[in-house]
């Protein structure tokens, strides 16, 4: 994204600014609770002293019981939206549709009006909010989504989103998280794609595509912020805010990858994170905001700060007071401080005692104005409520949800035939709530079905048998399982022992739970397990006793429904695992782009000549990138156009040509995820013995064969070095292709 477009307006702004109204500017504030408060606000809008509002109440607003309603809606009222022509109060279109706001519109544009019409110098307010995953419409949560391998679908759905957001007034999503993660303890692994660092591009660049749409001045736009920058997935033991030891050369080639690609996209906005890196703390970290972001990675958009991360700085021991947490947040790098306040009270005093250089505040100054420019928030600052086509966004979240549910077992289950007689227990079968996941804000219960309801859609109710108990573990779930065809289990996590704060120390199935699959299994009925969760489970002691698994995470509005159209052959499941899924919780971290070892001791390919553990077997329970289909797909061998070229070739722009023949040998027409992964088998720095760089999801017909092409070349061959310096050597590859990180099927290339 090009700002150049900007710049006189923005230096004419600059220079008649007074500096209380430049750091007014780096002020991001919460919206308001009360009426009182919103009057307060006003004045300082008026005053300059607010560049944004984030409309959210807490720091952890979307893992919270009750929906934020605002302020202004006590007592029923509502601002006068004084923008509106001819004084008239802004008709709710969405409203007739159905559906409630829990943004208050109105007293959003009355905000707005007070600053283009009554502040110094006009200047419009940001307003952002954590649209993560959807917003009336809920999709899968991301680690779901990344499930999906299917960027184009991501990017459709995400437009919804933005739509949907855009509609109220919201101008800012605080998403997509990119936070490369390898702990499933961690609750906010579902926000984010999981562990692979390409992946983490695709998706990430599908978001932000997706939210930004061609234009970002559009209306129905929402800028994007790739977040958090950076490290913050790699917390140790996943436990949220923890510290993170990352080395430069891991930093590069792991962490970064997905925000080179954010920023490549053109995102608009990065936020900071909490963690601190091998003893910096990011917030001050200057190497990571703005050598790095800056100036490796070219960004020009805004850093803002994650929620009240500027006075952490006196927690994490490098602050004194929180003056000197502005000062060093501010030459760090972090253009926005958001609600801590950190920059609106000490600033202006370390502008003009020296301690702060005014160009540094008014870098800050350009880099938030040049986002207001070119979210076209001067010429459209204010809110209309358009229509937007739910029943679309609806059909597009059930499409993505049944893409991203992974089928880990089928032992001839599945799918059901629609005259089966089913006894459908566990705690999900009546859920609802669980299924939207955690971080929505937005959504619309109303337009979620549990598994009986969708199921009900699916078989006549004489069909389904249902127990009041739902553990399974009494005599009325079993006498329903004995007069059943099959047992569907309705496993998984709450929602709410998972996101921002809600870490586990152990992800195994519950006990409950597990006994409960027990008891089905040894009535000789075949059980399926239908797990609702928003991380991996550890699978050990579980997967043996079940003769299906569709893992269908927490996808959304419409996850019910997918799992029923799965389940009955509907559609054909084609998600593939985006994480490695642990047989035990002890194995963490275990992920498959792994570098070797100076002995025989690499569980997850298989050698484990000297065992990692001797209690238990430490290659996963299910790799990266695996999942099972309705059909069969058979792999021809790799070929390529040419197996050797030079680095000079391939510097100017020569590409390996590869090509392999994937058939459908079986009875369904089916979408097939091929994977390619490369391993550089001797290099100046140990290289993983594999790495994805690049797949393709075709649709293959039963009976027929495709032939899937790719290419490789300089940008894929190489590596970064401790220094981000891009670094390609000569030497020997191998090329894999296939259904998952294990395949086998390979050819070799050579870089001279």
């Amino acid at each position: 994204m090009r700002y150049q477009e900007f710049d006189e307006k923005i230096e004419g702004l600059l220079a008649a600014m007074t500096l209380r109204e430049k750091i007014g500017q780096l002020n991001q504030i919460p919206e308001p609770k009360t009426l009182e408060q919103a009057e307060a606000y006003k004045e300082r809008i008026r005053r300059g002293e607010i560049g944004s509002i984030i409309l959210a109440s807490s720091a952890t607003a979307g893992n919270e019981k009750q929906k934020n309603k605002g302020a202004a809606q006590e007592d029923g009222q509502q601002q006068k939206n004084a923008a509106q022509e001819d004084g008239q109060q802004q008709k709710n279109a969405a409203q007739e549709d159905g559906w409630q706001s829990n943004i208050n519109t109105a007293l959003r544009n009355e905000l707005q009006r007070v600053a283009m019409e009554e502040s110094p110098r006009h200047i419009p307010l940001i307003f952002g909010r954590d649209v993560i995953h959807g917003h009336h419409t809920v999709y899968p949560i991301p680690l779901a989504a990344a499930a999906s391998f299917n960027g184009e679908l991501v990017e459709k759905c995400y437009r919804n989103i933005a739509r949907e957001a855009a509609a109220e007034g919201v101008h800012w999503a605080f998403a997509p998280m990119l936070d490369l993660s390898r702990d499933p303890r961690w609750g906010r692994i579902i926000e984010g794609p999981g562990e692979d660092p390409y992946v983490a591009q695709v998706m990430g660049q599908a978001c932000i595509r997706g939210f930004q749409g061609e234009d970002l001045k559009e209306p129905d736009s929402l800028a994007a912020c790739a977040k958090h920058y950076i490290g913050y997935g790699a917390s140790e033991g996943g436990r949220d805010y923890h510290r993170t030891e990352i080395a430069d050369y891991s930093l590069y080639n792991y962490y970064l990858p997905a925000f080179r690609a954010a920023v490549e996209a053109g995102a608009a906005t990065v936020m900071s994170s909490f963690n601190d890196i091998s003893g910096q703390p990011v917030t001050s970290g200057r190497k990571y905001l703005t050598d790095i972001l800056r100036g490796q990675l070219g960004f020009e958009g805004f850093v803002v700060s994650d929620w009240a991360a500027v006075q952490m700085l006196i927690r994490f021991g490098v602050a004194g007071n929180r003056a000197d947490c502005a000062r060093l947040a501010l030459h760090a790098g972090v253009d926005m401080d958001m609600v801590d306040g950190c920059y609106g009270e000490n600033l202006e005093a370390l502008v003009n005692c020296g301690q702060v250089p005014e160009e540094e505040l008014d870098n800050a100054v350009r880099r938030i104005l040049r986002i207001k420019f070119a979210k076209g928030l001067f010429d459209r600052p204010y809110c209309k409520m358009r229509r937007v086509d739910r029943a679309g966004h609806l059909a597009d979240a059930r499409t993505l949800a049944a893409e991203s549910m992974v089928l880990l077992k089928n032992e001839g289950v599945l799918p059901l035939e629609k005259d089966v007689t089913v006894a459908l227990l566990g705690p999900f079968v009546h859920e609802k709530r669980s299924l939207l996941g955690s971080w929505t804000l937005d959504y619309q219960i109303e337009d979620t079905k549990s598994l009986l309801e969708a199921m009900q859609e699916k078989l006549d109710r004489e069909h389904i048998l249902l127990s009041a108990d739902e553990t399974g573990l009494y005599d009325d779930s079993v006498q329903k399982a004995v007069k059943a065809d099959v047992v569907l289990l309705a496993l998984g996590e709450s929602w709410e022992a998972t996101g921002e704060r809600r870490c586990l120390s152990d992800i195994s199935l519950s006990a409950p739970q597990q006994a409960m699959i027990r008891r089905m299994k040894a009535l000789g009925k075949k059980v399926v397990g239908i797990f609702f969760c928003g991380r991996p489970l550890a699978m050990e002691g579980v997967a043996e006793q079940l003769d299906a698994i569709l893992y269908a995470w927490h996808s959304g509005t419409k996850t019910a429904e997918a799992v029923c159209d799965i389940l009955f052959g509907d559609v054909v499941p084609s998600g593939k695992t985006a994480m490695t899924f642990p047989r035990r919780t002890g194995h963490i971290p275990l992920y498959y782009n792994v570098t070797s070892s100076g002995n025989f001791v690499n569980g997850y390919y298989g050698e484990e000549l000297f065992p990692c553990y001797l209690d238990s077997v430490t290659s996963p329970a299910y790799p990266f990138g695996y999942g099972l289909s309705y059909t069969t797909f058979a792999y021809g061998p790799v070929t390529a156009e040419e197996t050797c070229l030079s680095l000079g070739e391939l510097e100017a722009g020569k590409r390996f040509r590869l090509a392999v023949t994937v058939e459908n040998t079986g009875s369904f027409d089916g979408k097939e995820v091929v994977q390619l992964y490369i391993h550089d088998k001797i290099a100046s720095r140990m290289r993983p013995l594999r790495e994805l760089k690049a797949f393709q999801k075709p649709l293959i017909r039963r009976g027929e064969a495709a032939e899937i092409q790719f290419e490789l070349g300089w940008a894929d061959l190489g590596f970064y070095t401790e220094q981000g310096e891009y670094l390609v050597e000569p030497g020997s590859f191998d090329i894999y292709v296939g259904e998952n990180c294990l395949t086998d099927n390979c050819i070799s290339i050579e870089i001279l």
